[in-house]
């Protein structure tokens, strides 16, 4: 990977925008094409609101790690953060079939999968009380 910045944003709401900020600036610094970088921006957006929502239950003071590199073919996310402990490749393993129609389905549950899909690596571990997932996305322009 060619170049490489990290962030560290408290988990709350209102750092969300900041977050996402970081990864439209970092990428138009790096010249990732836009449909690229939406996509890591999407995918900011959802790892940040889980942890909220379904680490931490709400805002919290703890610390939410960004890292974001980026390569001639592929662009590498590093997430960490503080959470009580949930491995999502175990979660994604344990998914009901998605294939069924939506109204037979039950509401949410979609954003790691589609995390995962577009992500050409998703690796996750727990380390030190943190978190850290590990994502690689082939870059399409």
């Amino acid at each position: 990977m060619t170049g490489s910045e990290q962030r560290i944003f408290q988990a709350r709401m209102d750092q969300l925008a900041l977050a996402t900020a970081f990864v439209e600036d970092f990428c138009a610094r790096q010249g990732v094409a836009p449909g690229d970088a939406l996509r890591l921006t999407l995918i900011i957006e959802e790892l940040f609101t889980n942890t909220l929502m379904h680490g931490h239950r709400g805002d919290h003071d703890s610390a939410v790690h960004i890292e974001l590199s980026v390569g001639s073919t592929q662009l590498a996310l590093h997430f960490a953060d503080r959470a009580p402990p949930f491995d999502p490749l175990h979660y994604l393993a344990s998914l009901p079939r998605l294939d069924k129609p939506a109204e037979e389905r039950k509401p949410g549950g979609l954003g790691l999968p589609l995390v995962a899909r577009m992500s050409e690596r998703f690796d996750y571990a727990c380390v030190d009380g943190f978190n850290r997932l590990s994502l690689v996305l082939r870059r399409e322009a």
